[in-house]
């Protein structure tokens, strides 16, 4: 199941000059890691991305991409998502995982209640949340820490979470 997921790890930011030159977002833990992946693909996967970086700005890349040579192109891919296959990641060690192998989990509480699967992760510089819910307007945020979740069995499906009382 997991192997088969597509990881996002960067976004099109729009054109930069004229000749088809593009700003891309990278979302890798080292941003300039995005460039040793292969195949960057499309959402739907029926596109692949072959970039190149020509220089970096503070938050972004210049890249170049193959096919795209104006600055209309390069315009259209603005907000576009990048996609990697996740069997391209190395393989994890016993008691590891990616983040993105939480997406899907299905989240229990030690009597075994069933809090719907785990929806997304966020980090908004506190520290990582997990969304759990069945749906987008049931879901909840719960700290992705030791004290709210216990157990990540990845092999098994599921998370065991601790739901404080009144958090609901």
């Amino acid at each position: 199941m997991t192997q088969d997921r597509k990881i996002c790890v960067g976004q099109f930011a729009g054109a930069h000059g004229v000749r088809g030159l593009a700003k891309l977002r990278s979302f890798t833990a080292e941003p300039e890691a995005i460039f040793g992946y292969e195949p960057l693909l499309s959402a739907d996967g029926a596109r692949t991305f072959k970039i190149e970086q020509k220089s970096a700005t503070k938050d972004l890349f210049v890249v170049s991409i193959e096919g795209i040579n104006n600055k209309e192109d390069a315009d259209q891919l603005r907000g576009d998502k990048i996609y990697i296959p996740r069997a391209v990641l190395p393989k994890t060690k016993k008691n590891e995982y990616y983040e993105a192998d939480l997406i899907g989990l299905t989240a229990i509480d030690s009597e075994g209640k069933d809090y719907g699967p785990v929806l997304g992760l966020y980090d908004f510089g506190g520290g990582t949340f997990l969304e759990i819910g069945k749906t987008r307007k049931d879901s909840f945020m719960l700290p992705f820490r030791d004290g709210f979740v216990p157990q990540v069995d990845i092999k098994a499906g599921k998370i065991v979470i601790a739901v404080p009382e009144g958090w609901l």
